[in-house]
C-alpha cells in the first residue's frame, strides 16, 4: 500500500489520459497545417507556430507530473488560496500587463507570454466545489446563491475589465455546476429569455418587442383575472407590475447598451450573423472564409496538407480561434464529426466519473470542468460555422498557444487527480 502511494499514476483514468493524448496531437497536426510554410520542417524550431506549440506540448509532461504529485486533498484544503492567486494575477494585469489588439491580458516573459484568464477558470472550479461541497451549504438560499455569484463573476469582471469579453462568456457555464447542485432552473430560463429578447429587438425593433411582450403579459393577466383567481390577485399584484417594469427596463436597457454601449464593429457582427447586413469583406470576412473553407472540404476532405484555402492563408487567425476551420478542410466532415465524438466522449466520460465520485468536493469540480470544456467546444465550433458571432474562444487543446493549452491541461489533470482519489484512499 505504501509503494501505491507513491506512485503518482496508481488509480488515474487512462482513457481520459488517452484522449488528451489524440486530441493533443490532433490539435497539433491542424497547427502544423494550418502554420506550414515552404521552409524545412523543424519540430522545435520556435519561430515557427508549429514548433512553439510543440515545445508547449512538451511542457505539459512536467506540468501534468507535478499536478499528480500532489495529494488529491491538496486541492481541496488549497483551494481558496488558489483562487485568491488566481485573482491577483488578474489584478497584476493592470499594472505589469501586455497590451495585445486593444486588450491588457498577457504577461510578457521575453519569447513566452501568458494569459492568465486561460489558468484562472480551474482555479475558479475549485473555489465553487469547495464552496459548495460544505455540508452545511444550501444553494437555495439567497444569501449562499450570492456567495457563489461572487466567486464565478469576481474573474469574469476582471477579465471584461481588460477588455477580453470572450474569455469572461466562459464563466456563465457554471450555472450548470449550481443547478446541478440544487439551484433553482429559473436562472437559466430567465438568461435565456434575455436572450431571446435580446435578439429579437436587433431584429424587429425594441418597440415592437415591448409591444409584444406587454401583450402576452396582458392576456396572461386577463386570463386570471377571466378565472376569478382573486386570491393571486390580491397578494400577487406586486409582482405583476415588477415584471411589467422589468420587461419595459430591459428591453429599453438592452436598446441603450446596443447602440451606446456595443462598438460598431460588435453591433456589425450580430446584424451580419442575423442576416441584417451581408459583409464578407470586412467584419464578417473571417467568419464567411471560414464556412467557405469548411464546406470545401465536403464529406472526407481534401487530405492533410492538400488544404488550398488553408495553405493560402485566407482565414485570418486560422491557427488559433479558427482552427477547426483546418479540421473541415482537410479532413472533411468525417474527421469533423470525429473530433466532436472525441470532445463528447471526453465529456462523457468526465460526468460519468463525477456522478460515481464519493466525494462531493470531486463531484463538483467535475462538473466545473465538464462545463467549462462543452461552453468552449459549442461556442468554438458554432463561430467558426457561422453560427454564433466571433467572441475570441479557443478550441480546447486545438488552438494554438500555451496559456490555452496548459489551462486546459491543469483543468483536466486537477480531475484526474482527484478522481484517483475515490478508488485510492490516500
Amino acid at each position: 500500500m505504501r509503494q501505491e502511494r507513491n506512485n503518482i499514476f496508481v488509480g488515474i483514468d487512462w482513457l481520459l489520459v488517452i484522449l488528451f493524448i489524440i486530441l493533443v496531437s490532433f490539435g497539433w497536426m491542424n497547427i502544423y497545417a494550418a502554420s506550414k510554410s515552404n521552409e524545412e520542417f523543424e519540430l522545435l524550431n520556435f519561430s515557427t507556430k508549429y514548433g512553439k506549440q510543440s515545445i508547449f506540448i512538451l511542457l505539459t509532461i512536467p506540468l501534468i507530473v507535478l499536478i499528480l504529485f500532489f495529494n488529491s486533498k491538496f486541492y481541496e484544503k488549497f483551494a481558496s488560496i488558489l483562487y485568491v492567486i488566481s485573482l491577483l494575477s488578474l489584478l497584476g494585469l493592470f499594472i505589469f500587463g501586455k497590451e495585445i489588439n486593444g486588450a491588457r491580458s498577457w504577461y510578457n516573459f521575453g519569447v513566452l507570454g501568458l494569459q492568465p484568464s486561460e489558468f484562472v477558470k480551474a482555479f475558479t472550479a475549485l473555489a465553487v466545489a469547495k464552496l459548495l461541497s460544505d455540508r452545511q451549504y444550501n444553494l437555495k438560499l439567497i444569501k449562499n446563491q450570492v456567495k457563489a455569484f461572487i466567486i464565478i463573476f469576481t474573474p469574469a469582471l476582471l477579465i471584461t475589465l481588460q477588455p477580453d469579453a470572450g474569455s469572461a462568456l466562459i464563466y456563465l457555464a457554471f450555472f450548470f455546476v449550481l443547478n446541478r447542485e440544487g439551484l433553482t432552473l429559473n436562472y437559466i430560463l430567465f438568461g435565456s429569455l434575455a436572450i431571446v429578447l435580446f435578439i429579437l429587438s436587433i431584429l424587429l425593433g425594441h418597440m415592437w418587442v415591448l409591444f409584444g411582450m406587454l401583450i402576452i403579459l396582458s392576456l396572461i393577466t386577463s386570463y386570471i383575472i377571466y378565472k376569478g383567481d382573486k386570491i393571486f390577485l390580491r397578494f400577487n399584484w406586486p409582482y405583476i407590475i415588477i415584471a411589467y417594469s422589468a420587461v419595459i427596463l430591459f428591453i429599453f436597457g438592452t436598446n441603450f447598451a446596443y447602440n451606446n454601449i456595443f462598438k460598431q464593429h460588435h453591433r456589425d457582427r450580430f446584424e451580419v450573423l442575423l442576416g441584417l447586413k451581408t459583409d464578407n469583406k470586412n467584419i464578417g470576412y473571417n467568419s464567411y472564409q471560414s464556412e467557405l473553407t469548411i464546406s470545401s472540404g465536403g464529406v472526407n476532405g481534401k487530405g492533410f496538407l492538400n488544404g488550398d484555402i488553408t495553405k493560402g492563408d485566407f482565414v485570418p487567425e486560422q491557427h488559433t480561434d479558427y482552427i477547426f476551420s483546418t479540421v473541415g478542410e482537410e479532413w472533411g466532415f468525417l474527421g469533423s464529426s470525429i473530433v466532436i465524438l472525441l470532445f463528447m466522449l471526453m465529456l462523457y466520460r468526465i460526468i460519468y466519473l463525477s456522478d460515481t465520485h464519493s466525494n462531493k468536493f470531486g463531484r463538483i469540480y467535475g462538473y466545473g470542468v465538464a462545463s467549462i470544456f462543452l461552453f468552449h467546444i459549442i461556442v468554438n465550433i458554432g463561430m467558426v460555422i457561422g453560427l454564433l458571432p466571433t467572441v475570441g474562444i479557443p478550441l480546447p487543446f486545438f488552438s494554438y498557444g500555451g496559456s490555452s493549452l496548459w489551462g486546459f491541461t491543469i483543468l483536466l489533470f486537477i480531475f484526474i487527480r482527484l478522481d484517483a482519489h475515490k478508488k485510492y484512499d490516500w
